[in-house]
């Protein structure tokens, strides 16, 4: 099933470093971003879960959950965690899934149907798609994704404006221009009347175009 922004996230329940959850019951009624690893012990990954865990305090305060997944099982899981501490500096103190079946990966349209059954003998290159990032709202439907190659590690700076950027909106009758970052101007949704707007914006809004129009970021 290939996913898309607004589909509901596949629930799952899996074995991970803290024990077994139900996705959507781990969730719970915050937001989540769940991010794919192709293979333990890797080194773009190991920098990307250790500089994760620099950002976890971040993500709390947006009331959002991280998570990460990985096909091989929770055991090699837990062994990498210390190579990313000790070579990165921050503990990895949320949740690693094991993935060994490949099940999560597939339902998440990271890995095709054919790709088999288990990680045993699997290389990174084997599972190069497997490197995406979900980012969940509380009502289970996906917001966001992002896919990199393997070559290229994630931005999670990048990540958080995306979740600033979704959260504010799903609150809001507004967008996010280009470059956006919190407390930023922002644009109203085209499908706001003006006259609705007015009552929004008493003072207004600047205008370089009739279908552009800014205002600063609302409370």
């Amino acid at each position: 099933m290939s996913l898309r922004i607004n589909n509901t996230a596949p629930d799952f329940t899996a074995e991970t470093t803290q024990g077994t959850i139900n996705f959507h019951e781990w969730i719970s009624d915050g937001w989540a971003v769940l991010c794919s690893h192709p293979k333990d012990f890797t080194p773009v990954c190991t920098t990307e879960l250790g500089a994760l865990a620099g950002l976890t305090d971040e993500f709390a305060k947006r009331n959002c959950k991280v998570i990460g997944i990985s096909v091989d099982p929770v055991s090699n899981h837990e062994s990498w965690s210390k190579d990313i501490e000790s070579s990165q500096g921050h503990a990895v103190t949320y949740p690693l899934i094991g993935d060994p079946e490949l099940k999560i990966v597939k339902v998440y349209d990271m890995l095709p149907a054919d790709a088999g059954d288990t990680s045993e003998g699997r290389t990174p290159a084997d599972n190069a798609t497997a490197r995406s990032v979900f980012v969940i709202g509380p009502d289970k439907k996906i917001k966001a994704t992002i896919t990199y190659p393997m070559s290229t590690g994630r931005n999670f700076d990048e990540v958080l404006r995306l979740l600033d950027s979704c959260q504010l909106t799903a609150q809001k009758k507004v967008a996010t221009p280009v470059n956006w970052k919190q407390g930023e101007d922002v644009i109203i949704l085209p499908s706001v009347s003006d006259d609705a707007a007015k009552e929004t914006y008493p003072d207004g809004w600047k205008a370089p175009l009739p279908y552009i129009r800014i205002v600063p970021q609302p409370k």
